[in-house]
């Protein structure tokens, strides 16, 4: 059996210069635990081996170890990754990338006092519901607006505030289901309003609505189809009909957008797909209700726009509280929506990477390709492809896009998209036909150079 002499003390081993930089990082606490577990484990390896050990390999071999343990410990679970996939808005992967000016909004307010709920002119307390309310009326033409924690609670509190206990007159071919299992059915019973469904799934007429309202009718709600598009034999009433109908029978009529919309990408063929919220608010909408972290491009937030009264019901009702969002948040919306409002649309990178050309995606891909080839055992190649708006928008449109085929001798594809997954910052790619393909229309061009040494 081998000399467990040769393993050193902990205090030795924390005079060791490696030990004492593990220290300064993770503390001291964190760095004893590590090297306690490390000696644990070379100990039970030493005691299981037949061979003599050396006292400076044993050493090694905790520090290596207890180094692993701290990184597995410290390391968080919420990290940067390289979205190589095509797919704009992406769920999984945090949908919007937040423009250059929101974050430095989000660092001078997150590092220092603010002025959340306090009144700089009066010298009392203030009111943060207020906040971004001045641009988002200015970009929607709504008369007033107050910002929620997402669009599932956007929709939740307007029907609480305005339907509790009545109903509300929906189509059935609007009953979605919106990502992680949420339902539209299921937000109404929690806002304590009773849905009334009108019409069939793939047609529902004006009339249908007409029929449904009573004296318990409280509003219309207009949904979004979100992730997806019913086609043929379909019929859907115009949103100024609706509107009008709403206006003769004393019935507000609210709307849930979903992807917020601006209108900011003219002759782009989101513009046909996708209703613009300024668009609705002129229809006359009581309430309009959209995502802040879809097509808007800013944090994840639920935006409600429309009249005044109606939004001041929603401000009052008990559930704000609940649902209100944080300094965080306004920072990063006021920020992302003052860009808009200067017409700098274009420095938002959700507007930038769904207009930008196919050519330039392919300039990129050729030119990281050719990287790519140099190095030994790797191959890849450029071809024609298409990316995904994402995130429940749009469903259908494809923008034309060059893709990057990746390909490593004596490799598969699903272990190729492994190493990808694994390097420091983990590249997300997709698998196409038994292959690795890379969209760089959702690569940051900064971070080109660093897919490539992932194959250095």
């Amino acid at each position: 059996m081998s000399d467990l002499r040769a393993i050193p003390s902990i205090e030795q081993l924390r005079q060791r210069p490696s030990i004492r930089a593990l220290e300064a990082q993770y503390g001291a606490a964190a760095a004893v635990d590590a090297l306690r577990a490390g000696t644990d484990a070379v100990r039970r390896a030493i005691a299981a081996a037949e061979d003599p050990v050396d006292a400076q390999a044993v050493t090694s071999r905790i520090e290596a170890a207890a180094a692993d343990h701290l990184d597995r410990m410290f390391r968080s679970s919420l990290r940067r990754v390289i979205n190589a996939t095509g797919v704009v808005l992406h769920t999984n992967l945090g949908r919007a990338p937040l423009a250059a000016a929101a974050v430095d909004r989000l660092a001078a307010v997150a590092t220092g006092y603010s002025t959340l709920e306090y009144d700089l002119a009066a010298g009392v307390r203030g009111r943060r519901d207020v906040h971004a309310e001045g641009l988002l009326c200015r970009l929607t033409g709504a008369e007033a607006a107050v910002v929620v924690n997402n669009n599932a609670a956007a929709t939740m509190i307007v029907l609480a505030a305005l339907a509790a206990g009545r109903e509300v007159v929906v189509s059935r071919g609007e009953l979605v289901e919106i990502g992680g299992g949420f339902r539209v059915p299921d937000v109404m019973a929690q806002s304590g309003a009773v849905l009334r469904e009108v019409g069939t799934t793939n047609k529902t007429r004006l009339a249908d609505y007409a029929a449904a309202i009573g004296e318990r009718t409280a509003l219309i709600l207009r949904v979004h189809p979100s992730n997806f598009r019913i086609e043929g034999f379909t019929e859907r009433p115009a949103l100024a009909d609706l509107v009008g109908l709403g206006a003769r029978l004393n019935v507000p009529v609210v709307e849930d957008l979903g992807s917020g919309h601006l209108g900011a990408l003219p002759d782009h063929p989101l513009d046909a797909a996708e209703p613009s919220v300024r668009a609705s608010v002129a229809a006359g909408l009581a309430i309009c209700c959209f995502s802040g972290d879809k097509l808007l491009g800013g944090p994840q937030a639920g935006i409600i726009v429309g009249r005044q009264p109606h939004v001041d019901a929603i401000r009052r009702h008990p559930l704000m509280r609940a649902l209100r969002v944080d300094k965080l948040t306004y920072a990063a919306l006021d920020a992302t929506l003052a860009e808009y409002a200067a017409g700098r649309g274009g420095a938002v990178p959700i507007q930038r990477m769904l207009t930008m050309g196919a050519e330039a995606i392919r300039g990129r891909a050729e030119a990281l390709a050719a990287v790519i080839r140099k190095a030994a055992g790797w191959k890849a190649d450029v071809i024609r492809g298409a990316s995904a708006v994402g995130g429940g928008s749009a469903p259908g449109i494809e923008l034309p896009t060059w893709l990057v085929v990746l390909s490593r001798d004596g490799v598969s594809a699903a272990s190729l998209e492994e190493t990808l997954r694994a390097a420091a910052t983990p590249v997300i790619a997709r698998i196409e036909q038994d292959h690795v393909v890379l969209d760089l229309r959702t690569v940051f061009p900064e971070d080109d150079e660093l897919i490539a040494t992932i194959t250095q």
